[in-house]
């Protein structure tokens, strides 16, 4: 296409165009730009919030030249236009999509008396039965489909020539994948691709609102650069926020009674269901989401409940107990699904489609989801989200709620049900940034180490490759622009076997490096293994659940899948819940539970272990704000202000007896200014100290880690810590019983007589110098529960535990077990990469190491002040955080065993810190000390709990080549 002049449209073919024009009015601002970039022959960022017709801007421009030209004589390479989407059910969707506009323009162009044009299209997914695939790859489509992950295995196979005539790459929704190490597999994958062109193809990336875009923009394109399109957005939102009690403070102590718990307790859940359960009805179609596959499954099930007895006008019986074990499962009285199903991850992939379907008919009035429904999914007129606590980021409560009104000039209608005081105050900042779109902050991963290592199996595989040709491939994609050749020859020195141990037969060379020749290639199984253990997806050990007597291997009988321990909990002749349906459990193997339909059953709801990073320091600082305004306010000017951001009267009200409480109990409220440490004895006549501070879970970890070291290293104390959101929870022997004397200590308040009503921790313990708390955390990681998760996960990226019998479960248990080993065996061989990786994962992605330095830095100046009180009881905002502690502690006795293993009891570099090496590390554009380390004499050791590593280490334990 040349220059563009007048409208975007003029320069489309008149098959095109008449199609357009018959269908819409005009274009959307978004559509304009991006078609006016992309005739300019840039690569092209479009960035524009839900319902612009982001998608359609892409998809229009490609289908015009692929109608407007003939098919290439090859038919290897008939694909020209890849579109690569994050989800699996986006690119079932858009395919489907695509239907009415090839239709159009098929029946326009004879309308027109123009040839018919033929574009096929194809889907290659992990659900793409063998025989599509191998179709695929003989006979490409003109536009193929598919997810980060099968492109990854179609440029590791003989179906990579079908990709060989590739012409425009469409990325979706890539701020979703753009911060995590599954955007940084699919940059290499994308470099990878280029290679296999006669030229690099232009890339095309359609993004939801982000920031920053530039960075988004490297990442899409770092050799060339993107052009921006990003429209002045006119997407309007109508949020609120709603609490169904007068005063939530009368319901924070108790949890929510069971349906079959003795007695009644106090809980808002039955106000919040019921409420949900009145807009579901009143509106046509709507989505409900939530933070976690339980809460889904159990509000689900209590959303039909309450449909039948409102429909019947009597409640459901009450049976027997559908399990022998009821442990840590809730129970559903197996109401008919009359107005919700679920829809998450652990759903099968067949009853999601069915989900979907039934709600875009208008057959099914509600969904309950959890983020399996965030992403672009057209869902057709949906007309209300609710969203039940807070949405976890700004980022995430606008997409959630964009699914309603998803069409050009709709109104997108939100309202947000917080489940208690704390909950509140974040939904209510949370809501307020949604209207100004002020998201968070998005930070690609910096040289992930582990998914280098799988890429460069990958990629020598098939092909034989010189050492310098490799690096520059790698190089390329902007997550690893700034790899240090150092870190690279690290990485090829693990692959080729350069520490090998009879201890540990995995640990096995995967490439042959010849260093003479300067050439690297695959050993006999490595293409297999790519292929069978390739992802960046963390394998959590789930059971497939099958229906007895099915063929799985025909595709046939999946219906979910169940966390290991839940399954450890279950009995055969046991019912559950699955997707809003009842299961009887027929047999439990090795590697599926096999069930039969119990529909009208009652049945244990199901739960699922997961985590998430936790609030971040930009948002923290943000609800410190609204607490300190709020605070300043009359009262009256106060609720004035909470009711404009969106709160409702009741809301509002909660939202000021909360801070008036606080206020009352403590003298002071948490804000982005003061920090508050709150002593009180427990119920045992322990003390507890808690930290308030609203800065997030991601300064908290790495500030609750550095505390309890040293209150173990200063006082000797086994201190219980807790890290969440709005702050820390300590919990301290009783000083008479430890037989502990200060006296004998440094002092460290300015009275140091001992006093039995004083916590032996003040305020002054929990602070650190900013220069000093980086290299605490970093000493202390490695001793953690997470590290220890995080390298197993690292070393699976890396290929180095692979799956045995692909297509089968490895129980969490073994993997775990087998990845102790493999850090035992790492640990006799100088600096290992996949433990330097796990810990920059810990550090970067996990932690905020810098955002706690900061911090640090403004108490030191003053800027942020620390108050400390003495209160007989916990204060309104440390009970909600006491409330998390329980549930952490509750089962750490069982937990604990089989776990990641024992893990070290400290991991702390051997060298000191080293300027010239920190410029050389693979991650020297972090600020964390990490990865300072010094080259040094032979003989030099690192230790990694018990273990000493031997070994002369340089920058990132590379020798050179």
């Amino acid at each position: 296409m040349g220059v563009m002049v007048g409208s975007a449209l003029d320069t489309f073919a008149p098959a095109t165009r008449g199609w357009f024009t018959g269908a819409f009015s005009a274009p959307t601002a978004a559509q304009e730009g991006a078609w006016r970039a992309i005739g300019r022959g840039s690569d092209v960022l479009v960035v524009a919030p839900t319902g612009s017709g982001k998608t359609l801007a892409a998809f229009l421009a490609a289908l015009d030249g692929l109608t407007s030209a003939p098919p290439p004589a090859d038919v290897r390479k008939r694909c020209r236009v890849l579109y690569v989407s994050p989800l699996k059910a986006l690119a079932v969707d858009v395919e489907r999509n695509l239907r009415s506009p090839l239709t159009g323009i098929r029946q326009e162009a004879v309308r027109l008396g123009l040839p018919e044009p033929e574009v096929r299209v194809g889907i290659r997914s992990g659900d793409t039965p063998a025989a599509e695939r191998r179709a695929l790859a003989t006979r490409p489509p003109d536009i193929l489909i598919t997810t980060p992950e099968s492109l990854f295995l179609m440029l590791t196979s003989s179906a990579r020539e079908a990709l060989s005539g590739v012409e425009t790459v469409i990325v979706d929704e890539v701020h979703a994948v753009a911060g995590t190490k599954r955007g940084a597999h699919l940059a290499l994958s994308l470099e990878r691709l280029d290679g296999l062109l006669p030229r690099p193809a232009r890339r095309i990336g359609l993004s939801a609102t982000v920031r920053p875009v530039d960075e988004v923009a490297r990442y899409l394109s770092p050799g060339r650069r993107a052009e921006i399109v990003q429209p002045p957005s006119g997407k309007e939102f109508d949020l609120s926020v709603v609490v169904p009690v007068e005063d939530m403070g009368e319901l924070g102590g108790s949890p929510a009674s069971e349906p079959d718990g003795p007695g009644e307790k106090p809980s808002i859940w039955p106000q919040v269901e019921e409420r949900i359960a009145d807009l579901v009805q009143a509106h046509r179609s709507t989505i409900v989401f939530a933070n976690s596959r339980r809460l889904a499954e159990r509000l689900c099930n209590r959303l039909n409940e309450i449909a039948y007895e409102r429909t019947v006008g009597e409640p459901l019986p009450d049976g027997a107990p559908p399990a022998d074990v009821m442990a840590q499962s809730g129970a559903a009285r197996g109401a008919p699904p009359l107005l919700a199903r679920a829809h998450h991850g652990s759903v099968s992939k067949e009853q999601r489609a069915l989900v979907e379907e039934d709600l875009k008919a208008g057959r099914l009035p509600a969904v309950v989801a959890t983020s399996s429904l965030e992403l672009g999914i057209d869902m057709g007129a949906v007309d209300l989200v609710v969203q039940v606590e807070s949405p976890p980021s700004v980022a995430s409560g606008l997409q959630r709620v964009g699914r309603a009104g998803h069409q050009v000039g709709a109104v997108s209608t939100g309202v947000v049900f917080p489940k208690y005081r704390g909950d509140l105050v974040q939904a209510a900042v949370v809501t307020e940034r949604m209207r100004t779109g002020s998201i968070e902050s998005l930070r690609i991963p910096a040289n992930p180490l582990d998914v280098l290592a799988q890429q460069l199996v990958a990629m020598v595989a098939l092909d034989t490759w010189q050492f310098d040709d490799l690096l520059a491939v790698v190089r390329r994609a902007a997550p690893f622009a700034s790899l240090p050749e150092s870190a690279f020859t690290a990485v090829l020195d693990m692959l080729a076997g350069r520490y090998p141990s009879d201890a540990f037969a995995e640990l096995r060379p995967r490439v042959v490096w010849d260093r003479v020749a300067g050439t690297v290639t695959g050993r006999p199984g490595a293409q297999r293994l790519a292929v069978t253990s390739g992802g960046t997806i963390p394998d959590r050990g789930l059971f497939g659940v099958f229906l007895a007597g099915a063929d799985p291997k025909k595709g046939g009988g999946r219906v979910g899948e169940l966390d290991e321990e839940m399954v450890y909990e279950s009995r055969v002749g046991d019912v559950f819940t699955l997707g809003t349906t009842s299961w009887r459990i027929e047999d439990i193997t090795r590697d599926r539970v096999l069930v039969s339909p119990a529909p009208g059953v009652p049945g244990r709801l199901p739960f699922w272990k997961g985590d998430q990073l936790g609030r971040p320091l930009e948002l923290g600082r943000a609800v410190g704000a609204f607490l300190r305004e709020i605070g300043s306010l009359p009262e009256e000017d106060a609720r004035l202000r909470l009711m404009t951001a969106g709160l409702d009267g009741w809301a509002a009200g909660n939202v000021l007896s909360y801070l008036d409480e606080q206020r009352r109990a403590c003298g002071h409220v948490p804000d982005d200014r003061t920090i508050v440490v709150e002593r009180f004895r427990d119920e045992l006549g322990d003390w507890r100290v808690v930290v308030h501070s609203p800065f997030g879970a991601q300064v908290h970890a790495p500030w609750a880690l550095a505390l309890g070291a040293r209150l173990s290293e200063r006082y000797g104390m086994d201190a219980q810590v807790m890290h969440a959101d709005d702050g820390i929870v300590l919990r301290l022997p009783d000083a008479d019983l430890m037989g502990l004397d200060l006296l004998d200590q440094d002092p460290v308040h300015l009275d140091t007589s001992y006093d039995g009503d004083q916590a032996p921790v003040g305020a002054g313990d929990t602070l650190f110098d900013k220069g000093e708390i980086g290299q605490i955390v970093t000493d202390q990681v490695g001793g953690s529960a997470l590290f220890a998760s995080r390298f197993r996960e690292c070393a699976a990226r890396a290929l180095l535990l692979p799956r045995r019998n692909p297509g089968k479960r490895t129980p969490l248990w073994q993997q775990r077990q087998r990845a102790a080993q493999l850090l035992q065996v790492a640990s006799e061989f100088g600096s290992f990469p996949i433990v330097l990786e796990a810990v920059r994962e810990c550090l970067q992605d996990v932690f905020d190491v810098p955002g706690l330095e900061e911090l640090m830095g403004d108490i030191e100046s003053r800027r942020v002040r620390l108050v400390e009180v003495t209160t007989p009881e916990p204060s309104p905002f440390a009970r909600s955080l006491l409330f998390g502690y329980v549930a952490q502690f509750l089962y750490e006795g069982i937990r604990r065993s089989p776990s990641d293993g024992p893990p070290p009891s400290r991991w702390t570099p051997g060298c000191s810190p080293n300027s010239s090496a920190r410029r050389n590390c693979a991650n020297c554009s972090t600020r964390t000390s990490w990865a300072s380390w010094s080259g040094s004499s032979s003989g030099s050791r690192t230790t990694a709990g018990s273990r000493t590593w031997r070994g002369s280490p340089t920058c990132c334990g590379s020798s050179g080549r």
